[in-house]
């Protein structure tokens, strides 16, 4: 094919039978095109585009092109599969073909292309650059496991999958959904759940519970047995969240009574340990798996929020982020002991996941929105996008281990979301199956997207 012929605009048209696939890429290049077919140009804005990747497989000439405004992303991957087939000197359709996804000005384009750049001022006269890059293939539903209660907090790592529960009791799974192991110990819902530590035989793991306390569990992989080694005492009200340092050295943990507080994650650090008194009357007896955990009382406790917290996360060692009721995204120096910003909301946040990968945070609020935080924004913090689609309460999101773009959300409208930051008004998918609230989700494993429910049902879906 002799691309220098190709200077002159380009008449485009999707539709293309194979039938006529072969006589099409003989002419000058122009198609027969059903739906955009030449006769209809004049009712139909033509825009001039010129489409670019960065995958190199999949290059096409730099050669403008006359689009019509109706066309659809879905009708612009199949021009690229066409003009792939024909820069390779092939007719032959592919059963692999990759499907494309379609971003001008960095945003996905999911609507017409003259509805999307009318929706964002993009001038029509000029050419515009289309980007286009392999679609992300929808995640693929593989296990539902059933707890006796709501499914609350979830967590997965290399050693399984954690999962507490509205009846106190704490579960660890295989990723192929054999259950390990039941675990009593709390005397409180569940409220959330982390893995702190993997290693052959010994894991180390945190329990967050409206019974006030945290606990910290040792499991023995090659046993199958579990100790709680300490329970972690100090806050007045539910503890609603916790999030382990990146070094693991030290979690943390926020509650209803308002306050963040940080606590060593060491099994063997007995600075902070004291010896049970039993004799308190105004505590429940804590029921643990041996008896013999101990008090463990907190390194640092910071107050500053105004209601409850509802979500925390470390941004570095020294730094953790926490979300509140109080409509209010705070940022706390660990090593200094105080809060170094605050930024406001206009509703109540329900949680927040800070990605390392483009030192963003998401957050979730009780208007059904979700939004973008670029805490290191050298001109302030501030909403750089808002994702606009849940029905319901968005309790909870949490971003790909290994993507700048995606992340995942639950909501109480029944529904687990993959998203694409670059796609605010609509998903790339939604994760059906839930009959009831969404209360929790987890995406540590880029190879799992794990959700949990009123519904009483853990979701696990593979990601490829």
């Amino acid at each position: 094919m002799q691309w220098a012929l190709c200077r002159r605009v380009i008449i485009i048209s999707i539709a293309i039978t194979r039938k006529d696939r072969t006589q099409t890429a003989r002419r000058a290049r122009k198609f027969s095109c059903g739906r955009l077919s030449c006769s209809k140009m004049d009712e139909n804005a033509q825009i001039q585009a010129k489409f670019f990747t960065k995958d190199e497989r999949y290059s096409v000439p730099d050669t403008p092109f006359s689009i019509s405004g109706s066309t659809t992303s879905e009708q612009l991957s199949s021009l690229i599969n066409t003009l792939l087939r024909e820069s390779a000197s092939g007719d032959a359709e592919s059963d692999g073909e990759p499907t494309f996804d379609f971003l001008i000005d960095g945003e996905l384009l999911r609507e017409t292309l003259q509805e999307h750049l009318e929706a964002r001022k993009i001038q029509q006269e000029n050419v515009v650059l289309v980007e286009y890059v392999e679609k992300c293939p929808p995640p693929l539903p593989i296990d539902t496991l059933v707890h006796d209660d709501w499914v609350s907090a979830v967590h997965t790592s290399d050693a399984g999958i954690l999962s507490g529960c509205y009846d106190n009791s704490l579960h660890i799974w295989d990723h192929d959904g054999t259950r390990k192991l039941l675990i009593p110990g709390h005397v409180g819902p569940i409220k959330s759940v982390r893995w702190i530590s993997v290693g052959e035989p010994l894991c180390t793991f945190v329990s967050a519970s409206l019974d006030e306390t945290a606990m910290l569990w040792q499991w023995n992989r090659d046993t199958n047995a579990v100790e709680s080694v300490q329970i972690c005492r100090g806050h007045a009200r539910s503890v609603e969240c916790v999030d382990v340092s990146w070094d693991k050295g030290n979690f943390a943990t926020g509650s209803y009574d308002q306050m963040l507080k940080v606590w060593s994650a060491d099994p063997n650090n007995t600075q902070y340990d004291q010896a049970n008194d039993e004799s308190e009357g105004s505590r429940k007896k804590q029921k643990t798996v041996d008896g013999k955990a101990k008090t463990r009382v907190p390194v640092l406790t910071l107050s500053g929020h105004h209601e409850a917290i509802t979500g925390v996360q470390w941004t570095d060692d020294k730094e953790v982020a926490t979300c509140s009721m109080d409509q209010t995204l705070r940022l706390w120096d660990v090593d200094l002991g105080g809060m170094k910003s605050q930024l406001v909301a206009s509703k109540a946040f329900l949680d927040i996941s800070y990605s390392r990968l483009n030192n963003q945070i998401i957050s979730a609020h009780t208007d059904r929105h979700i939004r973008l935080w670029d805490v290191r924004a050298k001109d302030g913090a501030m909403v750089t996008c808002t994702y606009s689609s849940h029905l319901g309460w968005v309790s909870s999101v949490h971003w790909a281990p290994d993507s700048v773009h995606h992340f995942v959300s639950g909501s109480y409208d029944g529904f687990m979301k993959h998203w694409d930051v670059r796609s605010p008004k609509a998903p790339l998918y939604d994760m059906t199956g839930h009959e009831d609230k969404v209360l929790a989700v987890d995406w540590s494993l880029q190879k799992y997207m794990i959700s949990g429910g009123a519904d009483c049902h853990m979701k696990i879906f593979e990601f490829k």
